[in-house]
């Protein structure tokens, strides 16, 4: 490892102000140019084999103007005008370069569960420590250059000038070298619950209308604002990936495009008042991250967002098992029964309802009885775990004006056994997973957190699912804004305490903390299966999330729906799942998570058990991944090798297209006979009018195999592939 350092003296700043410094990546293919031009604004840009990347962008922050002037105060400095506040106020110009330090790691980790069991975080770093003469204060941004792309961030040290102070906005640039293709979805200051777009950045502004659908969750935040992880293709072939890693105290980043200059810049969420961040020094922002690559493979490839967060926390980690699971869930969503005991509306607190003397409705699907079926199912096929959504009281009104106190987390209803579904369960060998949806109001699960994790703990609840649907109470804060932000990972460092795994959905897209709190075993942060009961996703909508919300972290997509006619379980829902059968197979490879969920009824997978066998085996734990085809939109084959034997899994999606692939085995041992069985589109698949026709074959395969197999419009193919003793 090495570090050199290059520090000059006060007297010396201005001599360097637009000397340039360069780094470049292990492999050499990589630099990062960085400059303070004219106004002293510190500005970088990023260059692949020469080809530039990323143009000259300005970087900085500008704060609050308010603050300023209370920062002054504090100071007992004396008053000043407004044009001296306004300079105060602003962190991006006037700055000289203090020092610049060099230095590089490499190291390889062992995460408690992933993709692979082994990741290589392999970077040279650059800091570079700025003064801004005029009001004495010290900024450094870092550096980081991956063989994969760039990462960098600011860093503010504690010093007299600067204690506290408010953001009005972020200024980092990111400029496009071109009208790139992307694939995007609108800013949001509350959900990422959004159709993915495919247009050129020139049509964000034109397009941004008809993305945004009417949903009282949704707060757009401009018309040309887009969310990441933002994915684009330039017209000569590079791949490049813009989000941010390691998200802490701080406020989720959207991104402004300024066409006239091919121009993202950061675009923070406010919060109720309307500022972006509340920072005291010494902190940090979180990481900006630019991924690249000459395909779309090396973009699923990059480790870089895990790579940029810390270490583990969690001294003891065996409690954290990867989980496959069932759960009282798709019924709900698509309209058969509901979550709540009774249709009759209640408007009083909860503690103060006699649910003994309400009508039961019928339909409510968490009643003991039916949760045991459930358990059954799950013992039969070898399910880890089931997950129960409606068992407690407070779903009556739980969307309504009294969600602020309306569930207390350790309440059931009526027809909902704790003791003894929780005895029944563990007689079967299953895990229970424990549902929480806060309805937003998150002053009140905080209040109850605590007796709700322990109630988990008493009644052998190993995981949550929490849910954060609506409009964000007390005061309305919005869903990725700095203080709800902290309120997540609250949740999951509380939860740790208790030996809790999360999964928590409408909350914050992930930014790489799995690594720093493994126990966040999956999130939601995009449109899910749920959608495909809501009127359906895109064709195309799992071939694009790999390279967009994914980035970030797995995702709790629940797939492996296998009736997709959604009027043959209500009625009055009339949608369709836009997907084979096939396709729903391949996703527990393509999506990876080591949350995993069968999602359809066991009714209809009684119906196919030959398929269901597929969702059965794939493990949820990997040795070794390999992106074999990757085009957003278009199509997504990844291989991965099982952690714990030699078998290998293929999964391949495809879009409205369909696909041809040429699958060469050459991944497997050399000399050695695997078994490969294949659940293919059958040659009459349509995700449209032939869904559920797959067919399934066996043979022997090795690394001289190649296998040619078609996709259907919206179809896939999985393969399992076994060693053979």
């Amino acid at each position: 490892m090495k570090r050199i350092f290059l520090i000059f003296s006060f007297s010396h700043l201005l001599i360097f102000s637009l000397v340039a410094q360069t780094l470049q990546s292990p492999d050499g293919h990589f630099a990062m140019h960085f400059a303070l031009n004219g106004q002293g604004r510190p500005t970088y840009r990023l260059t692949l084999d020469g080809q530039e990347v990323i143009g000259t962008s300005g970087l900085g922050l500008e704060l609050k103007k308010e603050q300023a002037d209370r920062q002054e105060t504090f100071d007992n400095s004396k008053h000043t005008d407004a044009a001296t506040i306004d300079q105060k106020a602003d962190l991006m110009t006037g700055f000289a370069l203090r020092s610049v330090e060099t230095d590089s790691h490499d190291e390889t980790w062992t995460p408690v569960w992933g993709e692979e069991s082994q990741i290589r975080n392999h970077y040279n770093e650059m800091c570079i420590r700025l003064h801004q003469a005029s009001n004495d204060r010290d900024m450094a941004i870092r550096f980081r250059l991956f063989n994969d792309g760039l990462a960098f961030r600011y860093e503010f040290p504690e010093q007299k000038n600067l204690t506290y102070f408010v953001i009005k906005e972020e200024r980092t640039q990111f400029r496009m070298t071109g009208n790139h293709t992307a694939w995007w979805i609108p800013g949001d200051y509350d959900t990422q619950e959004y159709a993915y777009t495919e247009s050129r950045l020139s049509e964000i502004r034109d397009r941004m209308q008809a993305a945004i659908t009417p949903n009282a969750s949704q707060t757009p935040a401009g018309p040309t604002c887009v969310q990441t992880a933002l994915m684009m293709k330039s017209d000569d072939g590079l791949y490049i990936n813009l989000h941010e890693a390691a998200c802490i105290d701080y406020s989720t980043m959207h991104l402004n495009y300024a066409e006239e200059t091919h121009t993202f810049e950061s675009w923070l969420t406010p919060d109720a008042r309307g500022d972006k961040g509340y920072l005291q020094t010494p902190c940090q922002s979180p990481w900006r991250t630019i991924i690249v690559g000459r395909s779309g493979a090396d973009i699923l490839a990059s480790r870089m967002t895990l790579n940029l967060n810390e270490p583990c926390k969690i001294e003891d980690t065996s409690w954290i098992r990867p989980t496959k699971y069932i759960g009282v869930w798709w019924e709900m969503i698509s309209g058969r029964n509901h979550w709540s005991y009774t249709d009759e509306a209640t408007s009083v607190k909860l503690g103060q309802t006699d649910y003994t003397r309400l009508k039961p409705s019928g339909r409510h699907a968490a009643n003991t009885k039916h949760v045991k079926e459930y358990i059954d199912f799950a013992a039969r096929h070898g399910f880890d775990a089931v997950l129960v959504e409606g068992w407690n009281q407070g779903w009556e009104d739980w969307f309504g004006h009294e969600k602020d106190y309306v569930f207390d987390f350790v309440t059931p209803y009526p027809d909902f056994d704790v003791k003894a579904i929780r005895d029944y369960a563990a007689q079967r060998g299953v895990k229970m997973i424990m549902h929480h949806e806060t309805s937003s109001s998150v002053r009140n699960y905080e209040r109850h957190l605590d007796q709700a994790y322990q109630f988990m703990v008493d009644n052998g609840y190993p995981a949550v699912k929490s849910g954060y649907v609506g409009n964000i109470v007390p005061r309305g804060e919005h869903h990725y804004s700095q203080w709800i932000n902290n309120h997540y990972l609250y949740c999951i460092t509380k939860a740790a305490q208790y030996h809790i795994m999360v999964n928590a959905h409408e909350a914050v897209r992930p930014t790489g903390l799995c690594r720093t709190y493994p126990n966040m075993i999956g999130n939601e942060s995009a449109r899910g299966t749920e959608y495909e009961a809501f009127g359906g996703n895109t064709v195309e909508h799992t071939t694009i999330l790999p390279f967009t919300r994914l980035i970030g972290g797995p995702m709790d997509y629940t797939p492996g729906i296998f009736e997709m006619d959604c009027s043959k379980l209500s009625p009055t829902n009339h949608s369709r799942v836009r997907s084979t059968l096939a396709r729903q197979l391949a996703l527990y490879v393509t999506m990876y998570s080591p949350l995993q969920m069968a999602a359809d009824l066991p009714e209809n997978y009684e119906r196919f058990l030959d398929a269901f066998q597929f969702i059965k085996d794939v493990p949820l734990d990997w040795q070794r991944s390999l992106y074999l085809e990757a085009e957003p939109g278009q199509v997504v084959t990844i291989a991965r090798q099982d952690k714990h034997s030699q078998d290998w899994y293929v999964g391949s999606a495809v879009g409205a297209g369909g696909h041809d692939t040429d699958l060469r085995l050459s991944f497997l041992e050399p000399g050695k006979k695997y078994e490969a069985t294949i659940y293919q589109d059958g040659k009459d698949a349509d995700w449209e009018r032939n869904p559920q026709s797959y067919v399934i074959t066996k043979k022997k395969v090795t690394a001289k195999t190649r296998l040619k197999i078609h996709s259907a419009s919206g179809g896939g193919f999985a393969i399992k592939l076994k060693l053979e003793n």
